[in-house]
Parts: C-alpha cells; sequence; structure tokens
C-alpha cells in the first residue's frame, strides 16, 4: 500500500472521503484502501466575545489516500461523486514519498486536540479580564503572542499600572 493525493472539490473533502469509504464498501473492496486523510486543525475565533470554533483543512481541494494500486480501486475512486482525479501525469497517480507523508502526517499529529486561536485584540486595545484572578477588571493590551496565544494586561492595582499575562480566553474586548 502506498499513498497517493487525490484531487477534490474544495469544501467538500470530508464528505468526499464519507462517500469513497462507502463505495468501497458497497463493492467490498475495503481492503483495497488503508486510511483516507483530510489533514485540518481547530481554528478557534472570538467575536463579540463569544468563542468559534472553525474547521480549516491543511491542502484544500486534495485528500490523501493509502491504497493499493489496484485498477478496480483506483476506477472506483476516481468514478467517486466529488473526486476529480489522482495527482500524476497521464491520469497516472503519482506516490507520494515516504518523507513527504511522514512529514505530513507528522505536522497533523503535532496539531491535533490544539486549537489555535485567533484573537482580535491589537497593542492598545481597551479588554475586560473575564477569568482568572483578575477577573473583572479592565486593562490596555501591551502585547499580543499570537504563537502562545497570550496577551499582557495593564490594569490598575492600587492606583499603579500593573503588566499581568493571560490568554486569549481570559479576556476580552471593552465595548
Amino acid at each position: 500500500m502506498n499513498w497517493y493525493t487525490l484531487r477534490v472539490i474544495s469544501g467538500k473533502e470530508d464528505k468526499i472521503k464519507e462517500n469513497i469509504l462507502f463505495e468501497l464498501d458497497y463493492q467490498e473492496l475495503s481492503s483495497e484502501v488503508e486510511d483516507i486523510m483530510v489533514p485540518s486543525e481547530n481554528i478557534v475565533e472570538m467575536k463579540e466575545g463569544k468563542k468559534r470554533v472553525k474547521r480549516k483543512v491543511f491542502f484544500p481541494g486534495y485528500i490523501l489516500i493509502n491504497m493499493s494500486k489496484s485498477k478496480e480501486a483506483k476506477y472506483l475512486i476516481e468514478n467517486t461523486d466529488g473526486v476529480i482525479n489522482f495527482v500524476g501525469a497521464n491520469g497516472e497517480p503519482q506516490m507520494l514519498k515516504e518523507d513527504e507523508i511522514t512529514r505530513i502526517i507528522g505536522e497533523v499529529e503535532g496539531r491535533e486536540g490544539r486549537e489555535v486561536v485567533i484573537a482580535p485584540y491589537k497593542v492598545g486595545d481597551s479588554v475586560k479580564v473575564t477569568d482568572g484572578p483578575f477577573a473583572d477588571f479592565s486593562g490596555f493590551v501591551n502585547e499580543v503572542n499570537n504563537e502562545k496565544q497570550k496577551v499582557k494586561v495593564s490594569v490598575s492595582i492600587f492606583g499603579r499600572p500593573t503588566p499581568i499575562e493571560l490568554n486569549f480566553l481570559q479576556v476580552e474586548l471593552e465595548k
């Protein structure tokens, strides 16, 4: 079994994966395919104080498939709704190199279970702390660290500005 790339309709990757699995099962060719992957991660956006989770596909319009190169399986997959074709020259599927697939799988596993938060904060924004020991304090954003998903906020404690570091989900923009 080897890994191949399928070109599919963008935005429909998960549905097409389901269609392929259904067709393989229906035609009793499930043994021809070991795994089908739609590499993705969850992105958390903060809008109006609400947390919204979106799923972001790493390679829109592509699905990775680990399968044998049997004519029956290739024909069935190419004729599944939503599949455009295999990536390769002259209609012949191009096998992915071992190091490429290892890197992709490692990247996916590294991001699995971790939610990436995209915060609408910028330096100078007025924010309110919503969680932790400083809940209900107001302050100003001094620094935004998207990589660590943290903000440095200057709050007034006993009349003196005090910098505190909080994660994105502990603050919200003040209206």
